[in-house]
């Protein structure tokens, strides 16, 4: 079986790829708006640059237009391989138990878990999943004036690749959760009620930090924590 350190190459390898296609992403944003066509950032808008591309009346040069062809071609190479790679990951993160007792948590897939397996080290260095959590960075900077505290924005330190992702896990979590299967009164609740997505997706991914913490700590699966507390 594969150490943490050979599955770590893998998802070094398959995050290198993604920041290639989106330089490439970007090089035809920018080409296309030399040329007076405006479109927003993200790899989901590439079929609307496509259609810029190959709209039949377009304004665009044809030396332009192959070139914006040569960068589509490239941007399609990358994909292939990420897709490689991220099939990869996924077949390796359901190799070992610690992998697959991670996947067992709600908003934690394979390249959370090979992302937890590979960079993080033993739950035991850490008193607390709270001390985890924090290692991550995963809480707002604390600013001390006149004997009060107070909580700024959430730094960029830590862990940066578990910490993107968890977030990520936790906005996918809160997408599938739904606003409606939120129970009243939760902790959750109550946070969605007052603060922006992206706050309630920190937090959310706090509170994950730490029940990672405590699922590698115990060796045990995910629990959701009202079935646990009812059983």
């Amino acid at each position: 079986m594969l150490t943490p350190q050979a599955r770590a190459v893998v998802f070094r390898a398959r995050t290198r790829l993604v920041n290639q296609r989106t330089e490439l992403v970007n090089a035809l944003r920018a080409v296309l708006y030399e040329f007076g066509h405006v479109a927003p950032k993200g790899i989901q808008q590439l079929k609307r640059l496509e259609a810029i591309v190959e709209e039949p009346d377009s304004d665009l040069p044809p030396l332009v237009r192959d070139e914006c062809r040569d960068l589509l071609k490239q941007i399609a190479e990358k994909t292939e391989r990420i897709e490689t790679k991220t099939r990869q990951a996924k077949d390796l993160a359901s190799e070992a138990d610690t992998t697959r007792r991670l996947q067992t948590m709600p908003g934690v897939g394979p390249l959370i878990a090979l992302a937890l397996d590979a960079f993080a080290p033993p739950m035991d260095t850490f008193r607390t999943g709270r001390d985890f959590a924090a290692w991550l960075d995963l809480v707002p900077r604390q600013h001390s004036s006149g004997g009060k505290a107070r909580l700024g924005r959430v730094s960029k330190a830590g862990q940066a690749d578990i910490r993107r992702l968890l977030i990520i896990g936790a906005m996918s979590r809160l997408t599938w959760i739904g606003s409606k299967t939120i129970p009243a009164g939760s902790w959750l609740a109550r946070i969605r009620a007052r603060k922006p997505r992206m706050l309630v997706a920190i937090a959310l991914a706090n509170k994950m930090a730490r029940q990672i913490w405590a699922m590698l700590v115990k060796k045990e699966d995910y629990r959701d924590p009202a079935l646990a507390a009812a059983a």
